[in-house]
């Protein structure tokens, strides 16, 4: 049966967010609430609870997951980038945004794009990530809570949780958020590269 967890937004409760993370931990797979859309987490290395996701989602194998960072200390060990990259990064984080970048040879397969060897990173601006983050002390692998036929993410915790009953381990509510998924910019190329327009500004990548 799915838990149910309502955190603080803005003070999230300590005990929950461990309980939450313990459920990560153990191969759970989370609804959670971030600063653009609610998303799919779960841990970084869980193959089986990757493929949940995908199966939830009914998305192809090379779908980009991304890697929600608390910050970008952890960018050298998944994704390549100059110092040019890392400063535009910089600017743009935390925020609304996903970038796909080269991954490294030592980030794992499963966790690359297996046709463009690229992995997403984000940064989101949204003191429950955080505090989840900070408990985890890792990057958590997340996907855009978006249903399939489903044009927009569900921002509603209930509706979530009616929707996923049986297919995820935990809903956490933190109250709506946007309809709106991430910016999502390639930075695979010469010029970065505006792949969705979302809640982040994309002007100047454009």
């Amino acid at each position: 049966m799915t838990q149910y967890f309502n955190i603080q937004p803005d003070n999230p409760q300590g005990r929950l967010i461990k309980q939450a993370v313990e459920i990560i931990n153990k191969g759970g797979v989370i609804a959670y609430p971030t600063d653009s859309s609610y998303a799919f987490g779960c841990h970084i290395g869980d193959k089986e609870a990757m493929e949940r996701i995908v199966r939830i989602r009914r998305i192809k194998d090379d779908h980009n997951f991304t890697l929600v960072c608390s910050d970008l200390s952890e960018l050298s060990v998944y994704a390549k980038v100059d110092n040019n990259v890392y400063r535009l990064l910089k600017r743009f984080t935390p925020g609304p945004y996903t970038f796909i970048l080269a991954a490294t040879r030592e980030t794992p397969r499963r966790l690359q794009n297996p046709k463009r060897r690229s992995i997403g990173l984000r940064v989101p601006d949204y003191p429950i990530v955080s505090a989840m983050l900070t408990q985890l002390g890792e990057p958590i692998m997340s996907s855009t809570l978006i249903l399939p036929d489903q044009g927009q993410p569900l921002n509603d915790a209930q509706t979530i949780r009616d929707e996923l009953e049986h297919d995820v381990d935990l809903v956490i509510d933190g109250g709506a958020c946007d309809m709106e998924p991430t910016s999502v910019v390639s930075f695979m190329e010469t010029l970065p590269r505006v792949l969705r327009a979302g809640k982040g500004d994309v002007s100047y990548f454009e």
